[in-house]
Parts: structure tokens; sequence; C-alpha cells
């Protein structure tokens, strides 16, 4: 080899030659999304994956050949100071294999599977004839410097760090004058170089890695968030689904519960009340009396102008009108003495317990519950004395209606029709909604007890 001193003529030490591109950090081959490698790289923010990917293609195709051309002009020119004739015939022939690697390595490529047997033959011939190349002429270090660009596109994870540090080796005898080192300082500067390099190469690896994972943490939570959106959608048009669902059962419900409403209150009322004006106007025509018939006709009259007005009081859903001025126990009062005296039947109503201003719904069914089963009793019971007991307890009202007429086998009612049979049911229905209960006794010939419960709820 020549004397490494004569390169003085250069113009400069190759000791302190420094080839390696000032943009190193931006070089290729840090694996995973190494600075310049696409979407990982924090200085490419501004391009596209797709320019990045097309021009590290074409880089790979052509950047081969000018590095090649540019180490071999290089050395051609430095040949007299830094290179033995042996080793410039070495150099010749390394140079066209090189050249003869790459075209092969080009004109094969399509048939290539990535980062396979032949691109790890590739990137380790081409290591060879660079080291080989830079031991004969430190400037072939730039056609060295591919090491550090494609490493991550040729070679597997595991093996991307060995063949830095292996590129870091070739580069520091580069940069400091040449391989083997000669002398202490020599050895010196290579040492010095080799950690500088192999640091810095390693270095940009980890931080891309780590890049990489970033991304592809970022790109799983955004694809989770994705999903999780979709997911979102779904249930929203579920929900809003389910929603009309629950609108169009409450509307069915709520016409159902006006449709039973109306029908109680119809029974409670107009039935009742049309009811009572057949019977005064049969007495009336059976009558033979004048004074008998105006009286059973001004009763008639009186139920009739009571009934229409129960029934503009059911259809503005208003309370009955006994409670419009009284409260519950004298409506009640009231209500028996008139019953008491339409049916001929003594009539007893008592109050027992502390009374208690109570909620509108439970006193419209308490007494609408005590006048369906007092026209039971006239109607069906032939009773001659009935009571009517309403008492207050500590969270609960009782209703209890009594007769000493015929009685029933409760367990066998007969078939509702058109003549009758709401009433029982009516009844219950009224108890149930407010969250009550009723109960029946009665045997034939017995007479018949029914007592409705309901929770005390005052009136607020």
């Amino acid at each position: 080899m020549a004397d490494r001193t004569s390169i003085d003529s250069l113009g400069g030490d190759p000791r302190l030659l420094d080839v390696t591109p000032r943009s190193l950090p931006d070089v290729p081959g840090l694996p995973g999304g190494a600075p310049g490698d696409g979407p990982a790289s924090s200085g490419d923010s501004d391009e596209t994956p797709g320019v990045v990917q097309s021009w590290r293609h074409r880089f790979s195709n052509a950047g081969p050949y000018v590095l090649l051309t540019v180490g071999g002009a290089l050395s051609a020119v430095s040949a007299d100071a830094l290179m033995t004739l042996g080793e410039r015939y070495v150099a010749v022939v390394l140079v066209v294999a090189a050249l003869a690697l790459q075209v092969w390595w080009s004109a094969d490529g399509r048939r290539r599977v990535a980062r396979g047997p032949a691109d790890r033959l590739y990137y380790l011939l081409r290591w060879v004839v660079a080291f080989v190349l830079t031991w004969c002429n430190p400037l072939f270090g730039v056609y060295a410097l591919l090491g550090y660009y494609d490493v991550d596109m040729l070679l597997p994870r595991h093996l991307v760090r060995p063949a830095l540090f292996a590129t870091a080796i070739t580069m520091a005898g580069s940069n400091a004058g040449g391989l083997p080192p000669a002398e202490g300082m020599h050895w010196l500067a290579f040492v010095v170089l080799l950690a500088l390099h192999s640091g810095l190469a390693l270095g940009f690896d980890h931080m891309g890695v780590k890049e990489a994972e970033h991304t592809a943490a970022k790109a799983a939570a955004m694809a989770e968030l994705r999903r999780a959106n979709a997911r979102l959608a779904q249930a929203l048009q579920e929900n809003a689904g389910l929603h009309a669902q629950l609108l169009l059962q409450a509307r069915e419900a709520g016409v159902a519960d006006e449709r039973a409403r109306l029908a109680a209150e119809i029974h409670d009322t107009l039935a009742q009340g049309l009811t009572g004006i057949i019977t005064q106007l049969q007495a009336a025509a059976d009558s033979a009396d004048a004074a008998a018939t105006r009286d059973h006709i001004e009763r008639a009259s009186t139920l009739a102008r009571h009934s229409l007005g129960e029934a503009r009081r059911s259809v503005q859903d208003l309370g009955p009108g006994q409670l419009e001025h009284d409260p519950l126990p004298t409506a009640l009062e009231k209500i028996v003495a008139a019953w008491s005296a339409e049916t001929g039947v003594r009539g007893e109503f008592t109050v027992t317990g502390a009374v208690e201003p109570l909620h509108d719904e439970v006193e419209v069914a308490l007494l609408r519950i005590a006048q369906e089963a007092l026209a039971n009793v006239g109607r069906h019971a032939c009773a001659r004395r009935a009571g009517v007991t309403l008492s207050y307890m500590d969270d609960e009202v009782s209703l209890d209606v009594r007769d000493d007429g015929r009685g029933f086998d409760p367990c066998n009612l007969p078939a509702r029709g058109h003549t009758g049979g709401f009433g029982l049911g009516g009844m219950r229905a009224r108890a149930e909604r407010v969250a009550g209960t009723m109960d029946i006794e009665s045997e034939p010939g017995l007479g018949t007890a029914l007592s409705a419960r309901v929770p005390l709820v005052r009136h607020e």
C-alpha cells in the first residue's frame, strides 16, 4: 500500500476527511419507518407515503450506479497518492464486479421475494466489495454508504443492527484515512469514528423503531376508533328504532288506558244513571197516583241531568262531581243516603281512623268502587240492609261494603255478557290502577262482603 502521508498533496488529511452525508439522520436504512422513510419520519411530514416510496424506488435502482461512479471517479483522481499498482488492479476488478452485481440485481428484482435469501446475499456481497474497495482507497466510502440506505429493505429485523455496525466499520476506516490503521493516532481516529458512526446508525435505528411502534400504535388506535364509531352508529340506529317502537307502544298503551277509563266511567255513571232513569220511568208508568208519578218523573229528570254532567266530566277527565265540593267521607255518606232512598234498602255508612285528604286518583277509585258495589247490591242482592265502612289506617285505606242479601259463589261467576258482568272486573281494575287490591267473600244465602284496600297516598 502506498505511503498515506503523500495524500497531503490533495489539500487535506484523509484521516480527517468526512465523506458521510450531512443528512445522516435522514439516511434510510433504519427499518420500520426510519427517518426519511415514509410516514414514520418526522422530517417528511409534508410528503405522502406514496411520494417517499416512489423516491426510494427510483434511488434503489439508480443510486448504486451513481455512488459507484462517484467513488470510482474520486479514487481514480487520487490513485497516484493513495493506491499501489496492485490495489489499482484489485479496485478495477471489484468495480467491474460491483457493476455486474448491480446489473444482476436490477434485472432480477421483480422476481425476488422481499427480504429473502437473495436479498441477504446481495447485501453481503456488496458490503464485502465496498469494504475491500475502501481498503484499497478510502474514497470508495462513498459507495459503502449504500449499506446505511437500504438495510431495512434487504435484511430481516434481527440482521439490521449487525449490518449497520459492519457498514459503520467500513465508513470509520474511510473517514480515518483508510484500512488498516497504520499507527497509534490512526487507530485512535478509527476507534472514535467507529464509535461515532455506530452510535449514530444504531441510535437512529432505535429511534426509527420507536417511531414505527408509535405509528403502529396510533394506527391501531385509529382503527379501533373507527370500529367504535361504527358500533356507535349502529347502536344509534338501533336506539332510534327502539325509540320509535317505544313511542308506538306508549301511544297504544295510552289509547288502551283511555279506552279502559272511558269504559269504566260510562259503566259507573251513564249506565247506572240510565238504569235509574228506566227504573223511575217504569215506576211512573205503573203508578196510578198522579203525585207519585210526578215524583218518579222528577227523579228520572234529576238522574238524567246528573248523568249528563257526569258524562261531560268523564270526557274532560275531571273527577266525580260528588268530590268537587265534599271530602271523600261526606261524598260517600251522601251516596249511601241517596242510594238507600232510591232502592228502599237500609243503608249505613261508617268512618274509622283519622280522616286524611287523599290523592285525587285514590279518592276517585274508592268512590267509584263504592258506587258500583251499591249498584250491584241494589240490582242483584235482594238485601234488606247494607253497610259501607271507610277505614283510615297507618299506610292504607280500606273500603268495605257488606249486605245481607242472597249472596253468590265467587268461584262460579257467570260469563260476562251484554247485559252485565262488568262491575266486579271494573272495581278490581280500579283498585289495581292505584296499586290496591280487592277481595270478595260471599256464599249463597249468606250475603256478600267486598273489601278494597289501597295505599294511603296523601293529597299534595
